[in-house]
């Protein structure tokens, strides 16, 4: 490259990887390489970010997804040009022409054309009411159809169709349909039983599932009516989405005569070059390895490519791996590797939990060393490590079952993050190695996430590879003998254990005052919630005063968990399982006034769905009445104490469990604590009550009772470990009240049972210290704490039907049904969409 001169480089396509070449092209050049840049982009607004589009009915708003103002391409120089698609490519004169009869010249051209979506031919695509998801103006128009439309549905059970399926819930349609031509959705992605699971929770949230249908026709006259199948069925529907995969943009390199491929995209070599060595094609347009990568790390690996050939290094694109890991409509879904390797070329581990929506899969190599690839539905948290695994061809340990299901012995399954090799990949969309970042932590100091996304933009793509970075940051300050502080948030320069000190220490009884003394800004989503949680574990006085409501994540400021379509759920306490037949009959009585759907719940008591925010005091004024108190099914607290019959009942029990699971959970009701904890009491050893699958359990002995801790049921199942054995009720209930105590003051905001036990210094030995031995000789301290909670305890949704002013608080919000009644006053709430039925 002549370098003594400026060299002209255009840019066709303004989209993800088309604002990254640029970004990174101005990043990588030197004072010796002079370009003069210009973009063409043919939509009005700047780059923005496609991986996140959905967000967009989420409240985000275009320019929350822009990745640079307008003014950061004049400012580095860039001419842009929008609204303006480049129409024809001179190769002979080296000049490109846009629609609006612009003629610029160019050394070097770069199409960054991506891809349009992929319109089957369908009669009738072409009717009103039928859209495709791609673009923010796609996004406007579903969004301003579907206030007239009821019923919608996405043809396409791929990831776009599914993103596009979670819209249509998001606008709120009465009916939302998925149609997938394949016998499973996601075919390319997930096996067969992982489908199942997934489509079982879509389900679940009311979308409907069509498979192995064909659509033949779009009905209706001028608007769509229905979708007509080769089966002959036929759904009524009113609005279509149509995403059935996608198409690159190659109709400018075919008429400027570049090779492009028999099924589309343009033909590029490793050093993404065209049949045309001055132009380059990069992102979903361009043909590489024999396939069209549709991810983003790929595009921006493409785009810092073709920048390393312009300022003259040698870099190429390799074969990138596709592994894919997204969160679709609140359900985790992976895959990496060869997820589809079939024995005996692999030997393969699933679990399966169709009750929770979990499934996991790993294939490993026949002698057990190497992880070749996987899939994860329903619980994604392994994914990182999982991936890092694959790639890496690290050495797996004895038990491989444990990369999915946890050690359960108080390590981690393997030694993390710090052990993966110093060219592995952390930030794919960024190519950013371990090493990268762990000079960037240690040399020059930036160790916090923002500081690093600033340093490298690590973090700022998917956003997938943050938790391995948090990891990353503090592996690398404990090797250089560094106390890493896990402060609570940028707000905060304390943990969560020092904060809670302070405050204890100071008598501090609001957020405000926390922030005032403690901290500095406003306060954040991440903060709020937590000093919300230390003040209740502390003083245990009613969250909804004092100012204490706004501080509180959505469950907790209406004492109700929110449920899909804008209602609430009402669970009555039912301690240890046990209900008169009086309660029973008030029970039925409530849901059957205020339509409500009910179910008996695994921890034995009687969920209550459907209840509309205005109803909320008015059902639990008659629960109340009735003797009931609120379950906090809603709060980070105690939510149920299991239990078999017992001796009561059972020929097997040894012990009365009812009566000692209604103690348990009559003591430990309403204390709130970093996460939600559960607990169980069976009658003998044939273990009926699930004990060692919750965070305290208590076993009966002929001796006494057994005390478990730890445990957790949830998505990364683990037993309880033993704490104590054959004791009696009086001592079990002091260790009962030290662990909690002991839990609450140290464990991390959000911080289950199981997983502070596997992080604590000294495992299940140093709890045993603490809790039976008293070795910090606090456990007096411990037991005065939680007595202190449990005698200022009082039921929140008591104190909520007593109390005018925090009735109000309920009242005819946007989801309440919308009768005449002259004395409703609505109250806005964060722009909430009214739900579709009363519209």
């Amino acid at each position: 490259m002549n370098t003594s001169t400026t060299v002209r480089v255009v840019v066709i396509g303004n989209g993800m990887v088309g604002f990254k070449f640029c970004e990174k092209l101005i990043a990588r050049k030197k004072n010796e390489h002079q370009f003069a840049l210009t973009v063409f982009g043919e939509e009005p607004r700047v780059a923005y970010d496609r991986v996140h589009l959905s967000a967009y009915f989420d409240g985000k708003t275009a320019d929350d997804l822009t990745l640079a103002p307008p003014d950061w391409y004049a400012a580095n120089g860039i001419q842009l040009y929008l609204t303006d698609p480049v129409v024809a490519i001179d190769r002979d004169r080296k000049e490109v022409r846009s629609h609006h009869g612009l003629v610029v010249p160019y050394d070097y051209l770069i199409v960054a054309t991506g891809s349009g979506a992929f319109v089957p031919p369908v009669a009738g695509v072409e009717k009103d009411g039928v859209f495709v998801y791609r673009t923010i103006e796609d996004l406007d128009l579903i969004q301003s159809y579907a206030r007239k439309a009821s019923r919608g549905a996405v043809l396409g059970g791929g990831l776009l169709g599914l993103e596009a399926a979670k819209a249509l819930l998001d606008l709120g349609l009465a009916e939302a349909h998925v149609v997938e031509f394949a016998p499973r959705l996601m075919p390319r992605q997930i096996d067969e039983a992982g489908s199942g699971i997934l489509q079982s929770q879509l389900e679940s949230l009311g979308l409907s599932i069509h498979l192995s249908k064909s659509t033949q026709q779009i009905t209706g006259d001028d608007t769509i009516t229905g979708m007509q199948f080769a089966d002959g069925s036929h759904l009524a529907v009113d609005m279509l989405i149509i995403s059935a995969g996608i198409r690159p943009r190659d109709e400018l390199a075919k008429a400027a005569g570049l090779d492009t491929h028999p099924r589309g995209g343009i033909l590029v070599n490793n050093f993404l070059q065209t049949s045309d060595p001055s132009i380059f094609a990069i992102g979903e347009c361009a043909v590489a390895h024999h396939m069209i990568y549709g991810l983003v790390a790929p595009g921006y690996e493409m785009a810092d490519v073709v920048a390393s050939r312009l300022i003259g290094d040698e870099k190429e694109f390799k074969p990138f791996d596709m592994s894919t890991k997204l969160k679709l409509i609140g359900t985790d879904v992976g895959s990496f590797g060869d997820p589809f390797a079939a024995e005996p070329q692999c030997r393969t581990i699933v679990y399966e939990n169709k009750v929770k929506g979990i499934y996991k899969r790993i294939n490993i190599s026949p002698d057990g060393k190497e992880l070749l690839g996987g899939i994860l539905v329903g619980d994604a948290e392994q994914y990182n490590m999982l991936l890092q695994t694959c790639k890496n061809k690290t050495i797996l340990p004895p038990n491989p079952e444990d990369l999915i299901l946890g050690s359960g012995g108080g390590e981690e399954a393997g030694a993390g993050v710090m052990s993966l090799p110093d060219d592995a990949l952390i930030c794919s969309c960024e190519a950013i190695t371990k090493a990268t970042l762990c000079h960037e932590i240690g040399e020059n100091g930036h160790t916090t996430v923002d500081a690093l996304k600033k340093a490298t933009k690590a973090c700022t793509g998917c956003g997938g590879c943050t938790p391995l970075v948090k990891d990353l940051i503090q592996g690398v300050l404990k090797q250089q003998g560094h106390y890493v502080r896990n402060i609570l948030c940028e707000h905060f320069e304390y943990t969560r254990q020092e904060l809670l000190d302070l405050v204890k220490i100071n008598g501090l009884k609001t957020f405000g005052m926390v922030l005032d003394q403690f901290g500095h800004g406003d306060g954040c989503e991440v903060c709020k919630p937590a000093i919300a949680s230390i003040l209740a574990s502390l003083w245990n006085e009613n969250i909804l005063e004092q100012g204490r409501s706004t501080i509180q994540d959505s469950n907790d400021r209406y004492l109700a968990n929110i449920q899909k379509g804008g209602t609430y759920s009402v669970v009555p306490r039912i301690p240890g399982g046990e209900i008169t037949p009086d309660k029973l009959i008030v029970i039925g009585q409530v849901a059957k006034k205020y339509g409500l759907y009910t179910k008996i719940t695994g921890g034995q008591r009687i969920d209550l769905f459907g209840a509309h925010v205005g109803d909320l005091p008015l059902i639990w004024e008659e629960l109340i009445a009735a003797g009931f108190e609120s379950g906090h099914a809603y709060g980070k607290s105690l939510r149920t104490v299991k239990s078999c019959v017992g001796s009561t009942w059972c020929r097997y029990g040894v012990q009365d469990s009812v009566s000692f699971a209604i103690e348990v959970e009559e003591r430990y009701k309403g204390v709130r604590s970093p996460h939600k904890i559960k607990s169980g009491v069976s009658g003998c050893i044939r273990e009926c009550a699930e004990a060692q699958s919750k965070d305290f359990g208590i076993i009966a002995t002929e001796k006494g009772w057994n005390l478990y801790v730890g445990g957790n049921g949830g998505s990364k199942p683990q037993h309880a470990q033993l704490l104590a054995s054959d004791i009696d009720k009086e001592t079990c209930i002091r260790y009962i009240d030290r662990f909690l105590m002991f839990y609450i003051k140290t464990a991390d905001p959000l911080t289950r049972t199981a997983t502070w036990l596997n992080k604590l210094d000294g495992g299940m030995s140093y709890l045993k210290a603490v809790v039976i031995d008293d070795v910090l000789g606090i456990g007096q301290e411990l037991e005065n704490e939680m007595q202190l909670l449990v005698d200022t305890f009082k039921c929140e949704w008591t104190a909520v039907v007593e109390n005018p002013e925090l009735r109000k608080r309920f009242s005819h919000f946007v989801n309440a049904p919308g009768q005449n009644d002259p004395t409703i006053q609505f109250e806005p709430l964060r722009h909430q969409k009214r739900a579709k039925e009363w519209r």
